[in-house]
């Protein structure tokens, strides 16, 4: 493949269009390989993990919007963002199966992903909490006049708590460099994110939201890496030349459950079917967010607009799948922790 250097209307040139569906593939690849350990090596990984699926095209457009010493936070749905930012699936692989050489040296697993070097600084298992987190750093940024964006993601669900509110409050209030991406996957749990009762998050579309903060607030197609990338662009760009923050809300449907379920003793751990069907009976409904896949519409794109050959595609999407292998195969080769070094980072009180 000979990717052309002729920049899109968009601005998005043709090698980076299929960088971007590297990426997409690799994410996916990942996280079907940790799916796939629940059944194939039960025990392995313990405690809760939470894909993102369905939302990749939403986490590689929006990183491809930033720079050179930009930051990110997240929230427990995390596998993608470090992936994207360059680091190690290996390394990431073991950390979720609790290994020493894992990311964190098995100490974080799934939930709690950080690689700080690469401007990736940590994840929360409680929703809405990296949100005054990242604020803060923001405001770090802002102080040391680094000309660093932040980028802070999370979920619909998330705009229910103070946290929120507080943290866009104040951003606003102090011009703040930070983008807040709310990817809008539909369900909170098993609630959808559109029902009219006391468990739903009032307002459509939730970017409307921002007007309470005098700030921007934009609602993009979060199956496009194209749109989401301009649509963040513009808001890094903003960040940076100081006029304060915006908040993205990319939709995005959520292909898996979600998360696995914690089974008894004996019993392998697993994924259950996803909301709109074990709970809603919604067949339809999910059957068209599969036939909408972001990743075989952005392939089919880009194939049909001769960016690269299906061949050249399926060619990414094997060696996403042989990264992937040797990451399970690291991961599983990994040695667990030794007892003796649990409290090596905790402080004698």
């Amino acid at each position: 493949m000979s990717p052309t250097d002729n920049p899109t209307d968009d601005g998005v040139d043709d090698e980076r269009r299929v960088w971007m569906l590297a990426q997409m593939l690799r994410i996916r690849e990942f996280e079907e390989r940790v799916k796939r350990t629940f059944t194939e090596h039960p025990g392995v990984i313990r405690g809760h993990t939470h894909l993102a699926d369905g939302a990749e095209a939403s986490i590689v457009g929006s990183l491809a919007a930033i720079g050179e010493g930009d930051q990110l936070m997240a929230t427990y749905r995390c596998h993608g963002y470090p992936i994207v930012l360059g680091t190690e699936p290996r390394r990431m692989m073991a950390e979720i199966y609790g290994r020493s050489t894992g990311l964190c040296k098995g100490y974080g697993g799934s939930m709690h992903l950080a690689d700080p070097r690469r401007g990736f600084l940590g994840t929360s298992g409680i929703v809405a909490q990296n949100i005054p987190q990242a604020t803060g750093v923001a405001y770090a940024a802002q102080v040391r006049r680094a000309g660093q964006v932040v980028l802070c993601f999370f979920g619909d669900g998330a705009t229910k708590q103070g946290a929120f509110h507080e943290s866009l409050n104040i951003a606003s209030l102090w011009k703040l460099p930070i983008v807040y991406v709310m990817e809008n996957n539909n369900y909170n749990v098993v609630t959808r994110s559109d029902q009219e009762d006391a468990n739903a998050a009032a307002g459509e579309p939730l970017s409307i939201k921002a007007t309470a903060y005098s700030m921007p607030g934009v609602t993009v197609d979060g199956g496009d890496p194209i749109a989401v990338h301009d649509t963040v662009a513009t808001a890094v760009a903003r960040a940076r030349a100081g006029a304060g923050p915006t908040l993205v809300e990319s939709k995005v449907y959520r292909l898996s459950a979600h998360g696995n379920i914690i089974a008894p003793p004996g019993v392998p751990l697993h994924f259950p079917e996803h909301e709109a069907v074990q709970v809603f009976g919604a067949v339809e409904e999910y059957e068209a967010a599969k036939r909408g896949d972001p990743i075989p519409r952005f392939r089919g794109t880009l194939v049909t607009g001769g960016v690269l050959t299906a061949a050249e595609a399926d060619g990414l999407a094997g060696a996403a799948r042989d990264e992937m292998a040797e990451a399970v195969e690291f991961g599983l080769a990994s040695p667990l922790p030794k007892p003796e070094d649990a409290l090596a980072y905790a402080e004698a009180s």
